[in-house]
């Protein structure tokens, strides 16, 4: 018989709660684990393998005399209603930690490479007028106020916004879920994206389970933070921002870069009667109909009684649609290498392999920083390279 391992009951009661995971459903695999959580028994060293890996727990805090404190690195933003959310979900830590080690990693990399700090980042800590920052960071990018409505989809002027934010030396990544482990997908109601600034190698997270037209706002909003030079995690329930001053002040900059104030005050008479104003405007600027709306409320064209109605309604909305893309999903997704250029952000993959094939970096560094290994990851490379000399041309 199997020795078992001695592990305090209160340890068992974290990790469950920790990894946010339904205790029925854990039962189901281990049948001893009320046992667990009252003290009466103990797991064996495999059964404790095994619980720590399916609550995503590193195996070691099981050893602690009492739950660890998890704080996260960055000032923490986020809400459920007025209320701070208290601890972070496993799959937070482990994405936000990886995206630390890209980011250390690609810092020294350009700063090897002899590259100067890019000049925007902190250029401006001490402006406070809306409008004019809006324009700024819109310059910076190479982009005009008419930049989405020449464009034809939310996924193209996402893209393009992506795409406008790397060449310009910020890692911008996408992703839905934990490295590439579609079973451990990232939830957009306890975080849409975060940011960590730096003056070599700042980087930007998108929470890509999100919808592609939210997924726009996030990205701007965590642009403004990089020019203000402030790390913070973002979430935005019913489009209502945390209290604290500088996040407003950056949902306002995010909603201005977006949909610039004039333009949608000159164009309101247009659709102020129509049934599904909202969804023009959205179609106008590239954005989802709620961030239409929010801007709406914010420009004072129309009440937050109005606003709220058309909230609920659009959430309901979204959650039927968002149950058919994955029925979609199920009969074949897109390309996985393609998906790679937005999990990990084509600027950092470029660099990562072009160490890898200059022999700057080990082969096995570089696959636990992509989370690609061998073949697959081989592969990955040769296309990238490929697009890339494609895209000079």
């Amino acid at each position: 018989m199997a020795e078992t391992v001695l592990v305090k009951p209160e340890l068992i009661r974290w990790a469950i709660e920790r990894s946010r995971l339904p205790v029925g459903d854990l039962a189901k695999t281990f049948p001893k684990l009320k046992e667990w959580q009252g003290g009466e028994k103990t797991p064996t060293a495999k059964q404790l393998e095994e619980f720590a890996k399916k609550t995503m727990t590193p195996l070691g805090y099981f050893f602690l005399d009492s739950p660890p404190d998890e704080t996260l690195p960055i000032p923490d933003f986020r809400t459920i209603g007025d209320t701070p959310i208290k601890r972070p979900s496993p799959n937070l830590i482990e994405t936000l930690q990886a995206m630390q080690r890209r980011q250390a990693w690609m810092r020294e990399y350009v700063i090897d490479d002899g590259q100067d700090p890019l000049q925007f980042v902190a250029s401006a800590k001490n402006v406070r007028n809306v409008a004019s920052l809006a324009a700024r960071i819109r310059g910076a990018l190479g982009l005009n106020t008419d930049w989405a409505e020449t464009l034809p989809t939310w996924e193209v002027a996402l893209r393009t916004l992506h795409n406008s934010a790397e060449r310009n030396g910020i890692l911008v990544a996408r992703s839905g879920v934990v490295g590439l482990n579609n079973h451990r997908p990232l939830d957009p109601e306890e975080f849409r994206g975060f940011v960590l600034c730096d003056g070599y190698a700042p980087l930007v997270f998108v929470n890509g389970a999100d919808s592609k037209s939210a997924q726009m706002f996030t990205l701007a909003h965590e642009l403004v933070h990089l020019w203000i030079e402030r790390n913070a995690l973002f979430n935005l329930i019913k489009m209502m921002p945390h209290s604290d001053d500088t996040e407003r002040f950056c949902n306002q900059v995010a909603a201005e870069f977006l949909v610039p104030g004039h333009k949608l005050s000159e164009r309101w008479n247009n659709v102020r009667a129509t049934n599904d104003r909202f969804k023009t405007i959205a179609g106008w600027f590239k954005v989802s109909p709620v961030v239409a709306a929010r801007r709406a409320l914010d420009l004072g064209l129309i009440g937050k009684q109005e606003f709220f109605a058309f909230y609920e309604q659009d959430q309901a909305e979204w959650r039927g649609k968002k149950a058919d893309e994955k029925k979609k999903e199920k009969k074949g997704g897109p390309n996985f290498y393609d998906v790679q250029d937005v999990r990990l952000g084509k600027r950092f993959a470029y660099a990562v392999v072009r160490a890898a094939r200059e022999g700057r970096l080990l082969y096995r560094e570089a696959y636990h920083l992509t989370d690609l290994k061998g073949e697959t990851f081989d592969r990955y490379a040769n296309r990238l390279l490929q697009r890339m000399k494609d895209e000079r041309r």
